[in-house]
């Protein structure tokens, strides 16, 4: 009785309505799909699995050793033996051709409307909007990271790859698992019904920070993605000379600007690219502020409160909260502090270059810095005008 009260403690907690990654609550066509084939397949699998049970029980129980003969055996029963073969087969048969049609109809990406590009790399997401007709219109490339930010109603082509290692991109409340190979790009579809932020995890075991590979997709109102894109295509603004900001500048081209990118700061070029296994494919941090994550969605950029008002508002209110980013009352200093200076106290990485053997003892992940508390002061105020 207790291990049974234990499944069902876990499987009902696996069912709790506010899980972000729950598989039983589609928010998507793709996703739709998968629910409608998940639950006749979980019902079948459910009744075979019951009635099997209760055989064995009946089994144990009925013929257990009580110094009785051996039981009549079955053996050489033509009728039964081709019962219990056809049987099975039509349960498959029943199972298998919905199963294809679903696959098929989740393999179609004719009918996308819109086009983004995803690169998977230990251990973030790297989202890229190119040029297209799509998405309302996008007459410049831009790249951001850890959320993908998205149209309502709008069927989006999601063509992935990686850089180093196999990926598994994965957005439960609006489509199935897709891998992202190196030297392959693989599509597939997504699409949001309402505004909100999905929750993903990275299903493919990928290395050491495997489980804090996490990557997000905001769905926006039409009117409130076009608001956002704009802000993703607007020109770099320098920080008032003089200020914090000004000097954090200074020090993201000395400290930061060897691996991480922002569009339209003069850096100089990259600082010793040689000691690192891909030199400037660290997240673009253009308009990090914008974004609710960092450092592949392993921690929030908002404070707890504010995290909320903006996961628990309406699909009326989202577009309007998330377009908001993060001001400086919101801020989690606390972790983007901790992170600046020491990350990977906070997110284990190979950042020990000796230990990595086929890099040639190039370093992979961020630093520890050892920065002190004025240049992280510096680097959070020049990272807080990224909005």
């Amino acid at each position: 009785m207790l291990a049974v009260g234990a499944i069902a403690a876990v499987t009902l907690t696996a069912c709790a309505e506010d899980a972000p990654q729950d598989t039983w609550q589609p928010e998507g066509e793709n996703s739709t799909r998968i629910h409608n084939l998940q639950w006749p397949v979980f019902a079948i699998a459910g009744v075979v699995g019951l009635l099997v049970f209760l055989a064995i029980v009946w089994v144990v129980i009925r013929y257990r050793d009580r110094g009785q003969p051996i039981p009549k055996q079955s053996h050489g029963k033509p009728a039964l033996e081709i019962a219990l073969t056809i049987l099975p087969a039509l349960i498959l048969v029943g199972v298998a051709v919905p199963t294809v049609g679903t696959l098929m109809a989740l393999a179609e990406t004719d009918d996308t409307e819109c086009s983004v590009n995803v690169y998977g790399q230990q251990w973030w997401w790297e989202v890229e909007y190119p040029e297209q007709k799509g998405c309302g219109g996008i007459d410049r490339e831009f790249v951001t990271s850890g959320q993908m930010v998205i149209p309502t109603g709008t069927k989006v082509l999601v063509s992935g790859t990686s850089r180093d290692v196999i990926h598994s991109w994965w957005i439960p409340a609006l489509n199935g698992k897709k891998d992202m190979v190196p030297g392959r790009v693989h599509t597939v579809r997504t699409q949001a019904d309402e505004p909100g932020i999905y929750a993903g995890q990275c299903t493919e075991f990928c290395g050491l920070s495997h489980a804090n590979m996490r990557m997000e997709v905001v769905a926006l109102d039409p009117g409130d993605f076009e608001t956002w894109k704009a802000n993703q295509l607007k020109p770099y603004a320098a920080p008032e000379e003089g200020s914090i900001a000004a000097e954090g500048e200074s020090a993201f081209i000395s400290q930061c600007a060897r691996c991480h990118v922002v569009d339209g700061l003069d850096d100089g070029g990259v600082n010793a690219p040689e000691q690192f296994v891909y030199s400037r494919t660290a997240p673009n941090l253009t308009n990090l502020m914008t974004r609710n994550t960092f450092a592949g969605a392993t921690f929030d950029l908002l404070t707890d409160e504010c995290r909320e008002r903006v996961w628990e508002a309406t699909p009326e209110e989202f577009g309007e909260r998330y377009l908001e980013g993060v001001t400086p009352e919101c801020l989690n200093e606390v972790d983007l502090r901790a992170w600046i200076k020491n990350a990977p106290a906070m997110k284990p990485m190979y950042t020990d270059g000796t230990k990595l053997g086929p890099t040639d003892g190039r370093s992979r992940g961020m630093p520890a810095l050892g920065l002190n508390d004025d240049q992280a002061d510096q680097l959070v105020a020049y990272l807080l005008e990224r909005n």
